[in-house]
């Protein structure tokens, strides 16, 4: 009879109850070993999610900061843009001129700011990696040139101005040849209420001899009392007086990239974090 018990059980079965005979007191004895899988799992999922929150946190501050950015370049383009307009008659001057400097260089921090901010608000919602280091890359280096443009300014603003005065001077020759340079000048005399590049003496250096042009005279009835005022003192100080809050909202624009930089960054390392654990 206990032969044709044995028999009638198949042997995957007895290996069956055997196992679940082990399993359950294995469960009995030793209770953390049926805990340690879901809490290894909870914990992982509780991971995952704190590191979802932090990336979910970084990606709208990012974004946030980047279109401060973008506003701030649109703001240095736009001035740059009303310079260059309220200038257009001193477009044929020297590009060392003071004011058309200031002008170009505004369009061109300008033009860059955009198209950084642009593309960090752009990684910030894609949450692309390859975006934020091409971001993070460019601003660092827009950063570094601005910085070293500063420095070289304040280092060397002395023999800058002495560069400028020359291409002025050298411009001067060609007054009576170059009806746009003619007029740049007629225009730039006027507007600042002055004569020649340190005085009226700077005009008998042209190809052509003969008096300071007309544009040098207060008014235009003989005999011409002529500005004593020098054109690039006059516009240096113009532009002085008027970039005291550029140099500012520069300041502040300065901040903000500082700041996209480390939250860029911080972003990337978040996705890489949240990448290792969804492998």
């Amino acid at each position: 009879m206990y032969q044709r018990r044995q028999s009638g059980l198949k042997s995957p079965e007895i290996a069956d109850i055997f196992l679940k005979d082990s399993w359950k007191r294995s469960e009995f004895f030793f209770p953390s070993s049926r805990l340690h899988s879901s809490s290894s799992s909870s914990s992982s999922s509780s991971r995952m999610a704190v590191s979802r929150g932090c990336l979910c946190c970084v990606k709208y501050l990012m974004f946030i900061f980047n279109l401060i950015f973008w506003l701030g370049g649109c703001g240095l383009f736009g001035v740059g843009v009303w310079l260059s307009f309220r200038q257009s008659d001193m477009s044929y001057l020297p590009l060392s001129f003071p004011s058309l400097s200031v002008a170009n260089l505004l369009l061109i921090a300008g033009g860059v700011t955009m198209v950084t901010g642009f593309l960090g608000c752009l990684g910030a919602l894609k949450e692309q990696r390859c975006l934020l280091m091409t971001f993070f890359v460019i601003l660092l280096l827009l950063f570094l040139t601005e910085a070293a443009l500063v420095l070289m300014l304040g280092l060397f603003h002395k023999e800058l101005d002495q560069k400028a005065k020359e291409d002025l001077i050298e411009g001067m020759k060609d007054y009576d040849t170059n009806p746009h340079l003619k007029s740049s000048w007629d225009s730039m005399q006027k507007i600042f209420k002055c004569c020649g590049v340190s005085n009226h003496t700077d005009w008998y250096n042209r190809t052509t001899e003969g008096p300071p042009p007309e544009s040098c005279c207060r008014d235009h009835t003989p005999p011409c009392h002529r500005w004593e005022e020098p054109c690039y003192e006059k516009a240096k100080a113009w532009v002085l007086d008027n970039i005291t809050w550029v140099l500012g909202f520069g300041v502040c624009l300065g901040i903000v990239q500082i700041l996209a930089l480390a939250f860029s960054m911080l972003m990337y390392c978040q996705i890489l974090r949240v990448e290792k654990y969804m492998d």
